[in-house]
């Protein structure tokens, strides 16, 4: 089952994404469930967020997940949303 994640960060908080990146970036490599993900960016292209979209299970291994996220340890985001997703294109 997929499921979106949708957060954003709390204002002013790009160094605390780009101390957390590499740590981000390995978990998502190690768990092995994101199927496609990117940074949201704000008006001036900078990195504001995220848009994740997983494949695993169930709601509550979605939520384990996305509450072992290092940006989510990190307290990053300042809103997450995180919804079943059904894809229909690509």
């Amino acid at each position: 089952m997929r499921f979106a994640l949708l957060a954003k960060d709390k204002p002013n908080a790009l160094q605390t994404r780009m101390d957390n990146r590499d740590a981000h970036l390995a978990y998502v490599a190690e768990t092995g469930v994101v199927e496609i993900a990117g940074p949201l960016l704000d008006a001036d292209g900078q990195m504001c967020g995220s848009l994740i979209v997983l494949d695993l299970p169930d709601l509550a291994a979605a939520k384990e997940w996305a509450a072992n996220d290092p940006y989510a340890k990190a307290g990053l985001f300042d809103d997450v949303t995180l919804s079943a997703w059904k894809k229909v294109i690509g």
